[in-house]
């Protein structure tokens, strides 16, 4: 039965139609997308993890990702009914202001992290969406490594994108192919900046190439990331210490 399996999964990611998969959509930081290879991969698993107390800054983070990459489809966006009460409500206001248009943007809400799954296999099966957001918190035993093999397998089907949200989390192992760590950044005091969130994201897993850590900034005007006034780091070549120290804490 095993062997069958895995045939049967080969002979899925060879189909002719996943080679849509391969083309990357620019986030447009220039930095970041030099790392990704030209940009964020479509039609597979993303994660982003949020810094204690900075679920905010992830939401914003993910809802930019998840509007470059869906190219003008819709947007399902998956919480827990809690998630209002302890992290905050999605408003149609703030998403305008953050330059994306509510009306692409379908809010799910369920009980509990095995709805969100079975919400999001579902809708990944339909083309007619652009990006599926599953916003998880905690560490619930039904998001394993089997669980995001079916997210993967669901994004490959129809070439729909997953971003899986996490608050109060650690990483632990996967099959998406990046994993991000964001927080909330200052903008520029001498700046009015209303409209251009500054983000510190940090690229710590990445399948097809480099990792990095940089400042962000969202243009809600372009609808792209670029890099902030303050600078940018990248991480430290594979063969140090410090980076093989974050790539193992990202496994």
């Amino acid at each position: 039965m095993r062997a069958e399996k895995i045939a049967a999964l080969r002979a899925s990611l060879a189909r002719p139609g996943l080679a849509e998969a391969s083309i990357r959509v620019p986030i447009g930081h220039a930095a970041a997308d030099l790392c990704l290879k030209g940009g964020l991969e479509p039609g597979v698993l993303h994660e982003v993890f949020a810094g204690l107390g900075h679920e905010a800054a992830a939401t914003g983070f993910t809802a930019g990702l998840a509007a470059r990459v869906s190219l003008g489809k819709r947007l399902l966006w998956i919480r827990q009914d809690f998630s209002a009460l302890e992290f905050g409500e999605l408003s149609a206001t703030g998403f305008l202001e953050f330059g994306l248009n509510p009306a692409r943007l379908l809010l799910l809400c369920v009980g509990d992290a095995a709805g969100a799954l079975r919400a999001a296999n579902d809708a990944l099966s339909c083309a007619a969406l652009g990006a599926v957001v599953i916003e998880i918190a905690g560490r619930p035993k039904i998001l394993d490594l089997m669980a995001s093999r079916r997210l993967t397998l669901a994004c490959a089907q129809k070439n729909v994108t997953a971003f899986l949200l996490r608050f109060n989390a650690e990483p632990e192992a996967s099959t998406a192919v990046t994993r991000w760590l964001v927080r909330a950044a200052p903008s520029p005091p001498q700046a009015e900046n209303w409209g251009h969130p500054v983000f510190e994201a940090g690229l710590v897993r990445n399948r097809h190439g480099r990792t990095g850590e940089w400042v962000m900034e969202w243009n809600c005007d372009d609808g792209l990331f670029k890099e902030a006034d303050r600078g940018a780091v990248v991480s430290a070549p594979s063969d140090r210490p410090a980076a093989a120290a974050r790539q193992a804490a990202s496994l």
